[in-house]
């Protein structure tokens, strides 16, 4: 397996990590024997990097990664947990959360302990209760060997936060339709000028570019490797990059396992021509193209009155269509209901929930018909229409 240095002052990694928030499960709990020859295999093909969270599996992954260093040698693996800043309130909770996953972890300390998912308003609570005072000091005690943290939000939160701390490590959702989302190209860059790793996330979109329309089939059968399938392709471009340290992939099989640690043995950086990364504008392109909602995420129509996510909706109703996907959409859709229930969300953010009241349609630059959108856009995410009968 190969390696990289993440930074001047992050860890060396095997370039593929294990993202633990997709363990295949068997009803609503993680299948244990499959998982566990899962990372069985991972590791034993040299993958050292294990990544899970508070949040995940409603907390049994931290519990199995822990049963995964009951099983292997504790400095043969190097685990990243992340602190659920939608859930801290104090200082204290800070200490409580990190109690916990330890225990659940089965360790005294956490390699890459991150400030999960951040954004403006949650980086502005962490600075005001002492998360990286909080840091540094578990840090010099030991419980912390290096510290950074996740992120998804806009360019201008990021290159703040960025620029707040001397950050170890980096996560940013980045692959080749991302590059101007969030963090993005822009960002990644920034973080390797300042020796900060980049450890990616969401490399396959969620799962959306496992497959690819027939446009961008017949664009990559041009491509000097048209026998790659869309895995290897998406997985190859970022591992070309030397911004990018560990690709984390959410695998949920041994099939999924196998094939990432292949690719892996044999991606490289700097192996791609100029005219091959083109081919990845052209795909971004017709991607694009195949966009029904002309919604830019630009969120000048929040917030509103009834607390629905009127970018995302739209961007689910995007994915469904743009990847041939609608399960996926939907899935998350549903998912959004749960993470509400748990308390993890303000709000439901779900289209069900527009009344069209039209507050938000004089603020939208694209002149988005919102108020008669959003309820089909329920429609199509709640499984009542076909995404094939849209009327968008």
């Amino acid at each position: 397996m190969k390696r990289r240095k993440l930074g001047s002052r992050g860890p060396e990694l095997s370039i593929l990590g294990f993202g633990c928030m997709r363990l295949p499960v068997s009803g609503e709990k993680i299948d244990r024997n499959e998982a566990m020859a899962m990372f069985t295999m991972a590791i034993d093909a040299g993958i050292d990097y294990l990544d899970t969270a508070w949040p995940y599996h409603d907390g049994e992954s931290e519990k199995i990664v822990g049963d995964v260093l009951m099983a292997h040698r504790r400095d043969s693996i190097k685990i990243a947990d992340k602190m659920p800043t939608w859930l801290v309130k104090s200082h204290a909770d800070l200490d409580r959360f990190f109690a916990q996953q330890l225990k659940r972890l089965k360790t005294d300390y956490i390699d890459v302990y991150l400030l999960h998912a951040l954004e403006a308003a949650r980086w502005k609570r962490m600075l005001e209760i002492g998360a990286i005072d909080w840091l540094a000091k578990r840090k010099e005690r030991g419980d912390i060997v290096y510290s950074g943290f996740s992120f998804h939000d806009h360019y201008e939160s990021f290159e703040t936060i960025l620029d707040a701390w001397e950050w170890d490590v980096c996560q940013i959702q980045y692959n080749f339709l991302d590059v101007n989302e969030q963090a993005g190209i822009r960002g990644l860059r920034l973080a390797h000028a300042k020796s900060i790793g980049v450890i990616v996330m969401e490399p396959l979109l969620g799962g959306n570019l496992v497959r690819a329309p027939k446009a961008v089939e017949a664009l990559w059968a041009r491509s000097a490797h048209p026998e790659w399938t869309p895995v290897e392709r998406a997985l190859r471009w970022l591992w070309d990059q030397k911004e990018v340290g560990t690709v984390l992939s959410g695998m949920s099989s041994l099939a999924h396992v196998s094939e990432n640690i292949e690719i892996a043995s044999v991606a490289s950086m700097g192996e791609f021509s100029d005219d091959e990364k083109l081919l990845y504008d052209e795909a971004l392109t017709l991607y694009r193209g195949l966009k029904a909602v002309g919604c830019t995420g630009c969120g000048y129509c929040k917030p509103c009155p009834q607390g629905v996510d009127i970018p995302w909706n739209f961007k689910l109703i995007n994915r469904g269509i743009m990847y041939g996907n609608p399960d996926s959409a939907r899935n998350e859709y549903e998912d959004m209901l749960r993470s509400f229930e748990k308390g993890l969300l303000p709000s439901d953010p779900r289209a069900l929930n527009c009344i069209s009241c039209g507050e938000c349609e004089p603020k939208c630059p694209q002149k988005l018909e919102i108020g008669r959108l959003m309820p089909e856009a329920a429609m199509l995410l709640s499984g009542k229409k076909a995404f094939d009968e849209a009327d968008i």
